[in-house]
């Protein structure tokens, strides 16, 4: 897909909260008391322990929680927009895909995203489901983006970054509050164009109360409505692919936006959601969290082998247990999720619709400690052990998976200097080697408001399992013509080529994918001037073995066979569905014979048994340069801008046990982003107003 993406928001919104009727023992100050400098504020994203953002070994953006209250955001998506080097892209109601560094396209799978540090990565498919996350926007307290790597401290697939969302505690968020939100979006061109006008909707309240000076707790719900999206009809533009001129790639029809044979209906979404946090807090210091919470979603996702549609009922379940003093922390955490998604193009064998069920079990129980050292050393050090349980019918071989970690890190501090030096190991059930997650980084600051560092991190996607153990038939999406032939072969052969037919193809996994990796370097500023925040940051990364679902059909034909691709035989007939519906196999003989013409006459036809599977491409190379400037005018009014430069993807030469990264599989980031913004928050108004302008990109599925 390729476009021109510019966007535009504005938003004005009022807002009300009554407050608790006991008083309150310690309220958290309004922008209206104090400023909140950069290099005062607090993240622990970086490192797993608390440092200032000025401080942080690893270039950050913080999303503050008056710009979440402020900006006319409708879901996580247009928030991080506006974050340098972020992509971001939205493909129906519900469906939206965000990397940082990377290319973007409809399955993004190497950025991690946390609540409270609770993953709400699925890893059987590696996707986050955005919609479940169960958090109101007025419940939290700040959104942290680590922009680059960081395995060396959370693991597996922050391969390209992390994106933590921090809630405010019951007592910080003391009192009632809620909201309603609507909006109208433009559908005037493409499918939709006859209905006017889309509407979204949705509401949500919050409740927290302290009973005493021990407990407090904090009830939220909320719920989202949207009408389907508008989607292009028509014919898909023919565009040459940008790497490889002589590839074009387009030409095709749009599936038609209604459920007839080849389309299906663009479906709107609707999420409800549910969360409990419980504070209990002991007199040693120490505060123990119990926490559960439940969201729920329908619409749309796109996969590589079409759109499924997550049916009413679909939904992640989770708790929580967390115990915390001083540096120490203790917590354990339970998802559970249970969906269905009919795909509303890919049809199996018997010519029913491909059915994405998945229920899985994820348990995880992690411990972190930090401890200073001689008041010049930060030690920081923890693990974590996890058990995923999978039930998935595109992959019905699949296995569960236990999974175990452990971290070290050193911050080393002296005068103007500040060197940070940490690893993680990781050893995975469906890997054979233990995979090390090293980071170094190295600050100056010249002056307390200044910094400069340069950083090198090795980062780290494990295979889904999906990736591993996917095998599904599906059948072709265009007919198997071989009337043709008919005149050329005996008489009792005829009427199997008589009528076209859809043949059955296979899609597996591939159990002995690698592990895909990526190194990074990286240099970066940050300075304050007065109320003015500068940032820089300049990186390449280096990515090795990335996973890739291919068609083996397009790579050249000594490959492909070497990596999966098998054809139907005399011994293995071909199978398939007549445009009639009616079940065929094409008898063995008629199959030695398609084997056996000759080049001349079109020869010989092969028909694919096995067409898809995951295989590791690389090494490829990506650079960017991003640059951002944050204003506070005065207590009411600040404003932001920011632009990112992202390069051409080059092809590094592999190594000799490496596939080299065909052209032809290779997304193309939008060179040039730029996103600009004021916000305002007087006492009694609150407004933003937000520009986004995104250069052309190219991506395929």
């Amino acid at each position: 897909m390729r476009g021109l993406i510019p966007a535009v928001g504005l938003g004005l919104l009022w807002a009300a909260a009554a407050a608790a009727q006991e008083p309150k023992p310690s309220p958290t100050p309004s922008p209206h008391d104090e400023t909140v400098k950069r290099e005062e504020t607090i993240v622990v994203s970086a490192s797993k322990s608390e440092t200032t953002l000025i401080n942080a070994p690893a270039t950050m953006s913080v999303i503050p929680e008056e710009t979440i209250v402020n900006a006319p955001a409708q879901n996580y998506g247009d928030l991080l927009r506006s974050v340098p080097g972020m992509n971001v892209i939205q493909t129906s109601a519900r469906d939206f895909n965000v990397t940082s560094r990377q290319s973007t396209s409809t399955l993004t799978n190497s950025q991690l995203v946390l609540l409270d540090g609770r993953s709400v990565y699925l890893d059987f498919f590696g996707l986050v489901l955005w919609d479940f996350v169960p958090t109101n926007a007025s419940d939290i307290k700040q959104i942290e983006i680590v922009r680059g790597p960081a395995s060396a401290v959370w693991g597996a697939n922050a391969m390209t970054g992390v994106i933590n969302i921090i809630t405010k505690s019951p007592r910080e968020a003391e009192g009632f509050g809620a909201t309603l939100t609507g909006g109208i979006f433009d559908r005037g061109v493409g499918s939709r164009a006859n209905d006017g006008n889309g509407k979204s909707f949705g509401g949500n309240f919050s409740v927290a109360r302290a009973p005493n000076d021990r407990v407090s707790f904090r009830l939220s719900a909320g719920y989202f409505d949207s009408d389907p999206y508008s989607r292009p009809q028509g014919t898909v533009p023919k565009v040459p692919n940008p790497l490889l001129p002589t590839f074009i790639v387009g030409g095709g029809t749009y599936p038609p936006d209604r459920d007839v044979l080849g389309g299906y209906p663009n479906n709107g979404t609707k999420q409800p959601k549910a969360d409990l946090p419980v504070d209990q807090d002991f007199s040693d210091g120490g505060r123990m969290t119990y926490q559960g919470g439940y969201s729920g979603t329908t619409g749309i996702v796109h996969t590589g082998i079409g759109p499924f549609d997550i049916q009413s009922g679909s939904y992640l379940a989770y708790g929580k247990l967390q115990y915390t003093k001083g540096a120490l922390k203790v917590a354990g955490f339970a998802n559970f999720v249970d969906a269905d998604a009919p795909n509303e193009l890919a049809r199996d064998a018997n010519g029913q619709a491909v059915v994405l069920g998945f229920k899985t079990q994820t348990y995880d129980f992690e411990i972190g400690h930090s401890t200073v050292l001689g008041g010049k050393h930060l030690l920081t050090y923890g693990g974590n052990a996890r058990r995923n349980n999978f039930d998935i019918t595109l992959a019905p071989n699949s296995k569960d998976r236990n999974e175990f970690g452990a971290y070290l890190q050193e911050e080393y501090f002296v005068d103007q200097w500040r060197l940070s030096a940490g690893v993680r190991v990781d050893k995975f059930g469906n890997l054979d080697d233990p995979f090390f997650s090293p980071r170094i980084s190295l600050m100056y600051k010249p002056l307390k408001n200044h910094s400069l560092r340069v950083s090198f991190n090795r980062a780290f996607r494990a295979p889904s399992d999906i990736n591993d153990y996917l095998s599904q038939e599906i059948l072709s999406p265009r007919p198997v013509d071989l009337r043709p032939l008919g005149p050329l072969l005996p008489p009792p052969l005829r009427p199997f080529v008589a009528t076209p037919f859809f043949l059955i193809v296979n899609n597996i996994g591939n159990p002995n994918v690698k592990a895909q990796s990526l190194n990074a370097y990286e240099f970066a500023y940050t300075g304050t001037v007065g109320k003015t925040i500068l940032g820089l940051a300049v990186y390449q990364n280096d990515t090795s073995n990335d996973i890739n679902f291919t068609n083996l059909t397009t790579l050249p034909t000594a490959l492909a066979l070497a990596n999966g691709l098998t054809f139907y035989s005399a011994a293995n007939p071909a199978r398939g569905l007549t445009v009639t519906g009616q079940p065929i196999t094409l008898p063995p003989v008629l199959m030695t014979v398609l084997a056996s013409i000759p080049a001349q006459f079109g020869g010989p036809i092969l028909l694919p048994s096995v067409a898809s599977t995951y295989l590791n491409f690389g090494p490829l190379r990506q650079r960017g340069v991003e640059l951002s400037i944050e204003q506070e005018f005065n207590h009411d009014v600040s404003a932001y801008a920011n632009y990112s430069y992202q390069n051409t993807p080059k092809v590094l030469d592999p190594d000799s046990d490496q596939i080299r990264y065909p052209l032809t599989e290779i997304n193309i980031p939008a060179k040039n982003r730029f996103n600009a913004g004021v916000s305002m928050n007087a006492k009694r108004f609150i407004g933003n107003v937000q520009v986004s302008f995104v250069d052309k990109a190219f991506w395929q599925d």
